[in-house]
């Protein structure tokens, strides 16, 4: 009976140290080691600020607290980054990656140039849920979707991402006439592309970006904002219209509604397939975590960038459901964007 009672003791006592040692196990592994954030474009861009932020306070909540480094990767649109982390990156929760919020989007539309399957992604978070916009430069003469149907117009794209799906989109269904010059590596390019006339605009970013990173270009109206996509419009954009009000009937409303989804999956963080769980759980911890650190959001609040995060299980969701869209959905999808004559779709 004594034997009995002392195995039962010792059992209890074994299980109530078990979440301490597994805690120490992830804490044991981060000590001293570094964590690659990569980066699908190139600097100076949305994707690049929110990342190179979070990097410099998400390690001290991570156990064992590593140092976080930044690196862009650019190409394809963040194609490169995101096959990168799906087949070369280590499993071990030293790469964490920030690529475009589409990718999803294009694998259920059966984009050919999507070699990985996103829903096996480990996803951390978003830092951000915000609408993305359409916009044209100042002086092009473009100030309405009106206006950009009139002749042809050329507008940027980092590649078959949301940058290159929005103006096609608009092309089907509004008739605009927008020609998508592909292949820019980042913002800061298509931008200055922007000002020096050899684009009349910009295929896409979030809204939150542009009042972060070009704030000038919001107060002194550098930019006129066409469209925006998301479920609702954002609240100081109250008269322009969502990219799904220029459906003509429910089919292509369904679609638009599938291509206005990504703005929940904003900035995405994420890790590859196969981390063991318990890196999982304490990446999205210390993600949750940073988006309630008072350093933190003072930082972004004197950088201009909105913070208005989802947990990384959340994300993992709106991932899933994207790719778990009716095939009729997201066959009209693909014809909108012009999946099968481009072999791509996207940005």
């Amino acid at each position: 009976m004594m034997k009995t009672r002392v195995s039962l003791t010792i059992a209890a006592a074994l299980s109530l140290c078990a979440p301490a040692q597994a805690q120490q196990s992830v804490e044991s592994f981060y000590k001293g080691k570094t964590i690659d954030f990569y980066i699908g474009f190139s600097p100076g861009g949305g994707y690049d600020f929110y990342a190179r932020l979070l990097a410099r306070f998400m390690g001290e909540h991570i156990p064992g607290k590593p140092s976080i480094v930044a690196k862009n990767m650019a190409g394809g649109g963040s194609r490169t980054a995101a096959s990168y982390m799906y087949t070369v990156a280590p499993k071990d929760g030293t790469a964490i990656a920030t690529v475009d919020q589409s990718t999803p989007v294009q694998q259920a539309v059966g984009d050919p140039t999507i070699k990985f399957d996103t829903a096996k992604f480990n996803f951390i978070g978003n830092p951000v849920v915000d609408n993305n916009v359409v916009v044209t430069w100042h002086t092009s003469g473009v100030k309405t979707i009106e206006d950009a149907t009139k002749k042809e117009y050329a507008i940027g794209a980092t590649g078959y991402n949301t940058s290159f799906q929005y103006p096609q989109s608009l092309n089907i269904i509004a008739g605009t006439k927008f020609k998508i010059i592909l292949g820019y590596p980042g913002a800061n390019e298509i931008n200055l592309a922007m000002e020096n006339g050899e684009l009349v605009g910009r295929g896409s970013n979030s809204w939150a970006s542009y009042k972060g990173t070009k704030p000038d270009w919001v107060r002194d109206k550098k930019i006129n904002v066409l469209v925006q996509i998301g479920l609702k419009k954002a609240n100081d954009l109250p008269d322009v219209p969502l990219l799904m009000d220029f459906a003509k009937n429910d089919e292509d409303r369904a679609a638009l509604k599938l291509l206005s989804a990504p703005p929940d999956i904003g900035r995405p963080v994420f890790a590859p397939p196969g981390l063991p769980a318990e890196r999982v759980k304490a990446l999205r911890d210390a993600f949750d975590a940073t988006m309630k650190d008072a350093a933190f959001l003072e930082q972004a609040k004197r950088e201009g960038l909105d913070i208005d995060p989802i947990s990384g299980e959340q994300l993992q969701k709106v991932v899933n459901d994207i790719l778990s869209a009716p095939q009729s959905v997201r066959d009209r999808l693909a014809a909108l964007i012009e999946v099968n004559q481009t072999g791509g779709g996207g940005k």
